[in-house]
């Protein structure tokens, strides 16, 4: 294993191994120095990512932060490396790879092509030396198109998931919550509920309710009660009419372990919704969730900076080739991103990441309540990420999570960026909201006599 040093003035500092340079390299967050991981100064700092930008990008694939016999994500991202795909970048550094995203050679085709090729510690360690009009800048140009009942990831598109969670998985209050989202235009990329009662049975009762209605109304898009693994797989044996499978994935085998998962089960995961053939124009059929911070909080890190067992975790849902995927990026508390700023820093990470990785990325733009962040954090998170050309972000009533207990994104708020960056809903989605009079010609929210009226028949039939 090398070590690396790296000289600023007089002083030299020195990187005993790759891991401990990622780890010094990346921005100030409170989770690395929870785990005694971040360097201990902003010089220290600088020294990291000035002799992280020298490191030629062949040494990732030479140099593993996690021991390939040890970690079966580790194993995945080197079997699955796309040769080929690299070529076009092998000759670079890490800061010539950064100067080539920003270039204007790297376009949608180029980067589209290299994607394969890009391995998730590479990734990650472009983003440390990347600023945020960087991050934003190279997300942009990636493109990422998904689909099951709809097309997500189009150009000057932002999809919404739909969460109409409730303390007590009430149908009436799931329901009313359901309709105040379409109402302005929420939930093209899923109605995805969190259940209160996690079991099967109740899985099964939420899931044929949004089946229902989606059928009802001839709703172009897609359901998923966001369960464990294992009760959305004994769901469909047991006849369940569902469209996605949910997980929470992480960068580290024995993180996903944690979880009670591994890759062989996502694959039986995938080959069970597959199986039931659902989707009217494509079969993306997993929704995974992360989030940094979700390794260390295990004790199952080895070592390695948050950010960088994040970009991991992009490894786990590329294999699966999902329909979409997000960071909860504030959940997880400000024991590992402190304040908005960590917050907002971490989101657009995270989605460039993913994105340079090929994903359909979206973000969960939050933070829990004892975090140094409010809403106007999220507000510009939430800006800032319909610039970068972010895949989705949630919807729910007046941002807050009743059932969750945490603070993020409403109907409204999604409504607010269409708006302002101009943008869309998924095609299939909007000719839908059209043509139900929710929307007019301009996109533009009505509130008509129509949809409410219909879905006041259909809120009594389903009580």
């Amino acid at each position: 294993m090398s070590s690396f040093s790296h000289t600023v003035g007089s002083k030299t500092y020195q990187f005993r191994d790759l891991k401990d340079l990622m780890a010094k390299a990346t921005p100030a967050r409170s989770g690395d120095h929870l785990a005694g991981l971040a360097a201990a100064s902003a010089e220290e700092r600088v020294a990291a990512q000035m002799a992280l930008a020298e490191l030629p990008l062949t040494l990732f694939l030479n140099e593993l932060v996690i021991p390939y016999e040890h970690d079966e994500v580790t194993r995945l991202i080197i079997d699955d490396h796309d040769q080929a795909a690299f070529a076009r970048i092998a000759h670079l550094t890490v800061g010539d790879f950064r100067n080539w995203l920003l270039g204007d050679t790297a376009d949608e085709a180029a980067l589209a092509a290299v994607a394969p090729g890009v391995t998730p510690e590479m990734a990650a360690a472009v983003s440390k030396i990347m600023r945020i009009q960087d991050l934003i800048l190279v997300a942009k140009k990636c493109r990422v198109v998904t689909r099951f009942r709809n097309t997500i990831g189009l150009e000057g598109r932002m999809a919404t998931r739909l969460q109409p969670n409730h303390p007590t998985d009430d149908a009436t209050g799931i329901a009313a919550s359901v309709l105040d989202g379409l109402l302005y235009g929420s939930g093209d990329a899923v109605i995805g509920i969190n259940p209160a009662t996690d079991n099967v049975p109740q899985v099964i009762k939420i899931v044929t309710m949004l089946d229902e209605i989606i059928a009802r109304y001839g709703i172009p898009t897609q359901s998923c009660v966001l369960t464990h693994v294992t009760n959305t797989i004994a769901a469909i044996e047991r006849g369940a009419p569902v469209d996605l499978v949910f997980q929470s994935i992480a960068g580290t085998e024995a993180a996903n372990a944690s979880f009670g998962i591994h890759l062989a089960l996502l694959d039986e995961a995938r080959q069970a919704a597959l199986s039931l053939g659902r989707g009217t124009v494509g079969d993306n059929v997993m929704y995974f969730e992360t989030g940094q911070g979700s390794a260390l909080s295990a004790n199952a890190h080895h070592g390695v900076d948050q950010q960088t067992c994040e970009t991991r975790a992009y490894a786990v849902a590329r294999k699966f080739q999902p329909l979409l995927v997000n960071s909860v990026v504030g959940f997880i508390g400000p024991e590992y991103l402190y304040d908005g700023k960590q917050i907002i820093r971490a989101g657009l990470e995270d989605h460039f990441c993913a994105k340079l990785l090929g994903l359909p990325m979206g973000c969960d733009v939050c933070y829990t309540n004892h975090a140094e962040a409010d809403q106007d954090d999220m507000d510009m998170l939430l800006t800032l990420l319909g610039a970068a050309g972010c895949t989705f972000v949630m919807g729910i009533p007046g941002s807050d999570d009743i059932m969750l207990n945490y603070q993020t994104t409403s109907f409204h708020d999604a409504l607010y960026a269409r708006r302002v960056l101009g943008l869309g809903t998924a095609p299939e989605f909007d000719a839908w909201l059209k043509a139900m009079r929710i929307f007019t010609a301009d996109q533009r929210a009505t509130l008509g006599d129509a949809m409410p009226a219909a879905f006041q028949r259909a809120l009594a039939g389903l009580t």
